[in-house]
């Protein structure tokens, strides 16, 4: 009978009230929710977020450039430590190939027009086997910060200096009383080179440079050496008084070069010694640091018409007069 049926708490199965599926604690998780909504910058897609990876990316690529565009045509002369440096343009390329400056490779722009200045730099470089690298022209005005490049762009690998503790060490291996020359407040870069060419000329045992303010072995001091520079060891200085104090404390008398000194030079007998040659910039000579530093200071004699001389001509005027001196020991 329809009242009598056994079949307790059965539902239709085409019924709108069947049996229901747990939600397994999904609507549970759901209340709890995802903590705070991040800020702007963190969110994938948000336009802050792609602002700041923007300004990210600028400044990445600013210091990049920073870091590869150093002497040659794309600045005048100050070396950084530890960063390639690029010379680029047909006849700066030429000359610093030519002139013996190191590279690592040459960068060549694809579909480049020949003509005798890139036909000369191919030649110079297959000549001293340094490789070819062909690149598309925005990857070279990337290279150069978008200066004029003319298809052309060397890539000069850091100078290695030395530390001013190693010249006296240079001096010491040759059995020599060390001659050294330091430069103070010097910024062109082929005053350097000068200097070099000139200590390396007359038996020096090298060059000491201030870490800042200063010119440093850009691919110009490379190339004004005339391959000097591949032979004579320069060192940079943290602070230059302090590293010609410590010359004097092992033995060597440092003379600085200035206009009214209160020696002349001619005869000289510290040039026989170990000695330390100190010479500054042309317009503002020697600093007071330095100068007070100084066992003497020398003047070159020189007519009245001419007030001063530039560091790469006086270092080589002393440096002479000091290799004729000690020759005749």
């Amino acid at each position: 009978m329809a009242g009598n049926s056994q079949r307790r708490n059965r539902r239709n199965p085409g019924s709108k009230k069947g049996a229901s599926v747990g939600t397994g604690g999904h609507s549970r998780k759901a209340l709890q929710g995802k903590g705070p909504t991040p800020p702007g910058e963190e969110r994938k897609g948000h336009p802050k977020q792609r602002a700041a990876n923007a300004a990210i990316k600028r400044e990445r690529d600013a210091k990049a450039r920073a870091g590869m565009r150093r002497a040659g045509t794309a600045r005048g002369g100050r070396g950084g430590a530890g960063s390639a440096e690029l010379v680029f343009g047909r006849n700066s390329v030429v000359e610093a190939l030519q002139g013996g400056v190191p590279a690592n490779a040459l960068y060549v722009q694809q579909f480049i027009d020949s003509d005798d200045r890139v036909r000369e730099a191919f030649q110079a470089a297959n000549d001293r086997g340094i490789p070819l690298m062909e690149a598309p022209r925005p990857q070279l005005d990337q290279m150069t910060g978008g200066l004029n490049h003319q298809g052309l762009v060397l890539q000069v690998p850091p100078y290695e200096y030395a530390h001013p503790e190693d010249l006296l060490v240079e001096a010491s291996d040759a059995g020599q009383d060390a001659l050294i020359i330091a430069l103070d407040g010097v910024t062109d870069s082929r005053n350097l080179g000068a200097v070099v060419r000139s200590a390396a000329a007359f038996g020096a045992h090298g060059v000491v440079i201030p870490e800042r303010r200063a010119a440093g072995m850009t691919a110009g001091a490379w190339k004004t050496s005339s391959g000097a520079a591949a032979r004579l060891p320069v060192a940079r200085a943290t602070n230059l008084t302090r590293t010609l104090e410590a010359y004097q404390k092992a033995g060597l008398m440092v003379v600085g070069l200035a206009a009214d000194g209160e020696a002349e030079l001619g005869d000289l007998e510290l040039l026989t010694g170990p000695v330390v040659i100190v010479a500054g910039s042309e317009g503002k000579g020697l600093s007071r640091l330095v100068s007070e530093t100084c066992d003497m200071r020398v003047r070159i004699p020189m007519s009245g018409l001419t007030e001063s001389l530039n560091a790469g001509v006086a270092a080589g005027i002393v440096l002479y007069e000091a290799a004729r001196l000690r020759a005749k020991r």
